[in-house]
């Protein structure tokens, strides 16, 4: 039985079990939708979690009631504002980027990913976010196109040099 969890802003502190999140949960989930060879040079990065969002307080964690332990994550930042003569639709918009979404394996399926990206939607939208621009996974394409997210097309996570992740860039108009 799925236990109670609520949502908080994560903080500096979250850092270690985060890592220990991503590291339990992005080899079991992306197994079936990546080949080795790429998960062998993409997981070393992909599993740490990133300082800086969990210091820009548009970061959030699902923490387990009772236990405190880490159930769920993800947040967003601002996008850079459309370059001039881009597409008009996009000129008047804030667009928040959905970043490192990431659920217990253990726990898919039980509302927890849902709950982490409505509370990121709520507080983009209090800055004025309009549109969300997501690099997902293969794994969470499914995922994104349950809560309305868009496929818009295939893209390459450039992680470092020479090392380029698959993902599939979805959109939220809202």
């Amino acid at each position: 039985m799925v236990q109670p969890f609520a949502i908080r802003r994560a903080t500096q502190g979250d850092l270690s079990a985060l890592d220990t999140l991503l590291q339990r949960s992005y080899p079991r989930l992306l197994k079936a939708d990546y080949p080795p060879s790429i998960l062998v040079m993409a997981l070393p990065i992909i599993v740490r979690a990133r300082p800086e969002l969990l210091a820009s307080q548009r970061y959030f964690v699902a923490v387990e009631d009772g236990t405190g332990r880490l159930l769920g994550a993800g947040g967003y930042s601002l996008a850079a504002p459309p370059r001039r003569g881009a597409a008009s639709d996009l000129r008047e918009k804030q667009i928040g980027q959905i970043r490192h979404v990431v659920t217990d394996p253990d726990m898919t399926r039980a509302g927890i990913g849902r709950a982490v990206i409505s509370c990121v939607l709520k507080a983009a939208g209090a800055e004025g976010v309009t549109v969300f621009d997501c690099l997902s996974t293969r794994t969470a394409v499914p995922f994104y196109a349950a809560l309305g997210f868009r496929i818009v097309g295939a893209a390459n996570v450039p992680l470092a040099p020479g090392i380029e992740f698959p993902a599939i860039r979805m959109r939220l108009d809202g």
